[in-house]
């Protein structure tokens, strides 16, 4: 068995694009795209409007950058999750997925202990996952680079983060562009196979993959080995011309769908 899908993760205006090039989904993003302030200046949310009667099976960009989720009041964090996450289920399949990465907002300031920003940050994500979990959603937590966030960048660190704070009910992203930044072995795919939920794929640099390498396809090997069975999203940049985009796309996913992976 090989994995679920080969998707795209997209904005409102790549969606259709992505379609037409045969992704068997498209990854929205949420903040700054598929939720948006309910009016100008306005605190609330709502769902924008391209996506009204559509269905998604995974979400990227949880949390907005101007949110500082470490040092904001609890409060506020935990009112974005409650409104955000019933938007979300609304265009979600069911048990869909939504990716915590979000460098930007879950970065420590200078002065605050590693210590201290992991009990934070721990708070942080039992309340996304609980918020998700009652909209029937699931969180699955990204490492990111350090050049995003100096909290949480290698699968290693974000296993054992999740470990020692007891966090359950989730999982961990394994994105090729992140992993590739931070240098880390693929053989950490294989060793916490269980714990992969969700897969991110391109070359540096987030050009498409084939553009620079074939470390993708020992990428998605080693994510196999590891037993992840799940949905595979592209995360790259695309030519701003649609149609360049499209061919852009449809070469990426004949690339992803013609690795042969054993049983």
């Amino acid at each position: 068995m090989s994995f679920t899908g080969f998707g795209v993760v997209a904005d409102a205006g790549l969606t259709e694009t992505a379609r037409r090039a045969g992704a068997d989904h498209v990854e929205p993003t949420i903040a700054g795209d598929l939720v948006a302030r309910d009016e100008p200046g306005g605190t609330g949310w709502v769902l924008a409007e391209p996506y009204r009667g559509e269905r998604f099976p995974s979400f990227a960009v949880l949390v907005p950058g101007d949110l500082a989720l470490l040092t904001a009041d609890p409060g506020t964090v935990s009112e974005y999750f409650t409104s955000v996450m019933p938007i979300v289920s609304s265009v979600a399949e069911p048990g869909a997925t939504i990716v915590f990465g979000s460098g930007t907002a879950r970065n420590a300031p200078e002065g605050m202990s590693t210590a201290e920003a992991h009990e934070r940050l721990a708070d942080v994500v039992r309340t996304a996952r609980d918020t998700a979990t009652a909209s029937g959603l699931r969180i699955v937590l990204e490492p990111l680079s350090r050049s995003e966030t100096n909290l949480l960048n290698s699968v290693e660190e974000t296993v054992a983060f999740l470990d020692a704070a007891g966090i359950g009910g989730g999982g961990v992203v394994a994105d090729l562009f992140h992993i590739r930044n931070e240098g880390e072995s693929f053989e950490v795919l294989r060793a916490h196979g269980g714990r992969i939920g969700h897969v991110h794929v391109s070359d540096p640099d987030r050009r498409p993959p084939g553009t620079v390498d074939d470390v993708w396809r020992t990428f998605l090997e080693a994510v196999h080995d590891g037993g992840y069975r799940g949905a595979v999203s592209l995360e790259c940049r695309w030519s701003p011309d649609p149609d360049e985009a499209e061919r852009e796309i449809r070469r990426s996913l004949d690339l992803l769908r013609s690795v042969p992976l054993r049983a």
